[in-house]
């Protein structure tokens, strides 16, 4: 087993004034070599956008876009046609592909909104642009570790371009569980959004991240009230 931990002290910073985003890989103008991707994991950015305020239109391709509000609500329009409110406790991805334009702006003009904004690199290119949303809540179903995300359409969750497994752990009780890899050649990124975790002795706090790899396991000691991210990614691309 290999890991690589990633304090969250020492991901890249821009403040905007309307936007202030963490990035936990190179993006913009936070340019680092050792940080530039997880395996097909390219972009983690912790985004808060200030009241009324967003980003205005802009392109993609070839890439598998996924939002998923942590506090407030977005309102999001696309060149498909899409033009929907992605809600705190939803998830959104869009397969870029071929070409996609689109906006993301806080849905509140009184309050700031808290997303995270994440990469995959697809296993496919050019694929058709399309777009999806799921409440999170439906998929929790009265468990605390829950698939949100997967490779497959009629999986649990949202699915994209990329053998890639996305779980949320919300853990208000403190418990040991263990992640098992889904495909041979992956491993995981592990991000800590509340409380604290432990994963093969190393400790993780809010916004710390973790990736494992050349593993078929792992074991994730969570304390009380605690909330994680578990990004697992094929490894090479």
């Amino acid at each position: 087993m290999k890991t690589i931990y990633h304090n969250a002290d020492t991901r890249g910073h821009a403040n905007h004034g309307w936007l202030n985003s963490y990035h936990s890989f190179s993006f913009a103008n936070y340019h680092n070599p050792e940080r530039m991707n997880f395996g097909t994991l390219r972009v983690l950015n912790d985004d808060t956008v200030a009241a009324g305020k967003g980003f205005g239109t802009h392109p993609h391709r070839n890439m598998e876009i996924i939002s998923i509000p942590l506090k407030g609500d977005l309102k999001h329009m696309d060149d498909m046609g899409n033009a929907t409110v992605i809600k705190e406790g939803d998830i959104q991805v869009m397969s870029a592909g071929t070409g996609i334009s689109h906006s993301e702006f806080n849905n509140s003009n009184n309050s700031e909104v808290k997303f995270l904004q994440i990469w995959v690199i697809p296993k496919t290119q050019n694929v058709a642009p399309r777009y999806d949303q799921v409440q999170l809540k439906k998929l929790a179903q009265g468990t605390d570790f829950y698939q949100i995300l997967s490779p497959h359409k009629d999986d649990q969750g949202v699915w994209i371009h990329q053998d890639a497994w996305f779980h949320i752990g919300e853990f208000t009780e403190e418990k040991t569980t263990v992640y098992s890899v889904n495909k041979k050649g992956n491993g995981a990124y592990i991000f800590v959004l509340d409380g604290e975790v432990t994963i093969e002795e190393q400790k993780l706090k809010e916004r710390d991240g973790l990736g494992v790899w050349e593993t078929t396991d792992f074991e994730i000691k969570a304390q009380k009230n605690s909330r994680i991210l578990v990004m697992e990614v094929p490894m090479h691309f």
